[in-house]
């Protein structure tokens, strides 16, 4: 199924969570989900602006479409108690947008540790409904670089390297991970940047360079969301339309008699010890769940 040929209300029924949704691509994202008849939970660090956006996603609505809590991602904590919020609000969780951005000091523990964090969160919640999608903006400055952007650009290769190493998942639990890679978008955050009054070659180049339209931006990750098939896959948003980013193929060493046996043995092997370890680990979250419960 295709973005434009979906039903209005395709998402009845689903419920989403979306980090950074207060705000550039995580609102975009979400004013298209409630349009089709999810219900949405915001997490962000944002308090006062995400209460008004979900305020008035409600007001709008007539009825409550959304809810906001504020969430560092970086924070394992705020992530148990963000899906948490949502399964309790709504009912569970069967999407995931994975938003939230950061040029500056915190680029590491947002742009990739929060990814991590969230997604493994946002797995165990998945798993008790039977499958889900994740899908994490990442940016095409974690599949190419520039010298100026480095730590930048190294937390969205991260992210990407991540997703990739995701494949195994709908085997394990049904649940699928990918990434939308745009160009330069003009969210509040990069606008901030561009608009800076300080002589940086980085910045004139930035304001020469053709933008992706948000609706482009938005347009990936409903890609994601339906197409069933697409999984561990990086899309890029470009100012010339969608393309996919292959990964290199692997080099002709990987592919001896050995190697292809022992890749073969690895694979039969993963699934059941990957669905093993996941039982256990969400024994052990939800226990950790209900005493959290018992005590509030």
């Amino acid at each position: 199924m295709t973005f434009s040929d979906s039903g209005v209300k395709y998402f009845e029924g689903k419920v989403a969570v979306v980090t950074g949704g207060s705000r550039g691509i995580g609102k975009a994202v979400i004013d298209e989900l409630i349009e089709k008849g999810a219900r949405v939970v915001i997490g962000d660090i944002l308090e006062s602006l995400g209460n008004e956006v979900a305020n008035a996603y409600n007001e709008k609505a007539g009825t409550k479409v959304a809810a906001f809590i504020r969430t560092d991602v970086s924070k394992y904590s705020d992530n148990k108690a963000l899906f948490q919020f949502a399964e309790t609000e709504f009912g569970g969780v069967d999407i995931a947008i994975l938003s939230a951005d950061d040029l500056e000091e915190g680029i590491f523990n947002v742009n990739t540790i929060g990814v991590i964090k969230g997604s493994k969160v946002a797995l165990m919640h998945m798993a008790k409904r039977g499958g889900g999608s994740i899908v994490c903006i990442a940016s095409t400055a974690g599949l190419y670089t520039v010298f100026d952007t480095s730590a930048y650009n190294a937390s969205k290769h991260a992210v990407v390297g991540y997703v990739r190493s995701c494949s195994i998942m709908p085997a394990v639990c049904n649940v699928r991970v990918n990434a939308v890679c745009p160009s330069w978008v003009a969210t509040d955050l990069l606008v901030g940047f561009t608009s800076s009054s300080t002589v940086d070659p980085l910045v004139e180049a930035m304001n020469a360079f053709p933008f992706v339209a948000m609706s482009d931006v938005v347009k990936g990750v409903f890609t994601f969301l339906y197409e069933e098939s697409r999984n561990a896959e990086a899309l890029m948003i470009l100012s010339d339309g969608l393309q996919w980013n292959v990964p290199a193929p692997l080099p002709a060493c990987f592919f001896s008699e050995e190697c292809v046996n022992v890749q073969k043995r690895y694979f039969e092997n993963a699934i059941p010890y990957s669905k093993k370890q996941l039982a256990e680990a969400l024994e052990r979250y939800n226990a950790e769940q209900q005493s959290f419960l018992d005590l509030s």
